[in-house]
């Protein structure tokens, strides 16, 4: 009986319905809403099939993942910027905690764009409207002719890569260390303790990384360490390769700097 209701319920109560699960069931006059636009730079068309996800999550803690509060799946009606309303449950939102929106966009099972930056709602000076910028992963439906990157660098941009080894002294468990390089020459990450933003240059293999604004957060010993280790690393790297999946970062010798596996 339940099964046959939801099969005569539109798409729009079912979406609402997921994400009164999501946040603990939450009462319909209790949701409040987060809106906004997603969009990409690259000239593509989205072909039929499409679908853009939107997250809301907690990214307060640097040592852990980050919590996932709310999300919505929208089938798009044209190109972009394609707009969307997030509903969430404000009673599980704290002032002093950190919030931002993540989009991706999946066709046949596949991430072809994603957000790359930090899109910060609802709390530290941030409000409840937001326009979230992708970058092209590449994928069925998109043409690598279009990335800003060029074909040199076109297995560098978009996923997030997370190091696995750093100067040939390993890693923290569960203390990720990350990268993501952007189709428009922009790279930001998170040492471990420590998030950057920046600019990068590439040349075939060759990549370089110019100087990264980071912050300055005081960090536990071994973590500020591996923290410290990255930062070196990317300061010494002057080119890279990919080998079976992974990212290796090279210095000027052609040797190993750092070595990265890319999360999904």
């Amino acid at each position: 009986m339940r099964e046959s209701i939801k099969r005569g319920l539109s798409p729009a109560v079912l979406t609402i319905l997921a994400i009164l699960t999501l946040t603990g069931g939450a009462a319909m006059g209790q949701l409040a809403t987060i809106s906004g636009t997603a969009s990409y730079r690259e000239r593509v068309a989205l072909k039929p099939g499409a679908v853009l996800e939107i997250e809301l999550l907690d990214v307060s803690r640097q040592d852990v993942p980050a919590q996932r509060l709310a999300s919505i799946r929208i089938r798009p009606s044209g190109q972009v910027p394609i707009p969307f309303t997030l509903s969430y449950d404000p009673a599980m939102i704290e002032a002093h905690h950190t919030y931002a929106v993540t989009a991706k966009i999946i066709r046949n099972g596949a991430t072809i764009f994603r957000s790359d930056t930090i899109h910060p709602v609802l709390t530290r000076g941030a409000g409840d409207t937001v326009d979230v910028s992708m970058v092209s992963i590449g994928g069925p439906t998109t043409d690598r002719r279009s990335t800003r990157g060029g074909p040199h660098n076109a297995g560098l941009i978009g996923p997030t890569w997370v190091a696995e080894d750093i100067a040939g002294k390993g890693v923290i468990d569960n203390l990720q260390s990350t990268i993501t390089f952007a189709a428009d020459g922009t790279v930001q990450g998170n040492g471990g303790c420590n998030r950057f933003h920046g600019r990068y240059t590439g040349e075939g293999q060759k990549l370089t990384l110019g100087q990264l604004a980071r912050t300055s957060r005081a960090c536990l010993p071994a973590i500020g360490e591996q923290d410290q280790r990255f930062y070196q690393a990317l300061d010494k790297t002057r080119g890279y390769r990919i080998e079976k999946g992974l990212l290796v970062l090279l210095d000027s010798h052609d040797q190993p700097t750092m070595r990265l596996w890319k999360r999904d």
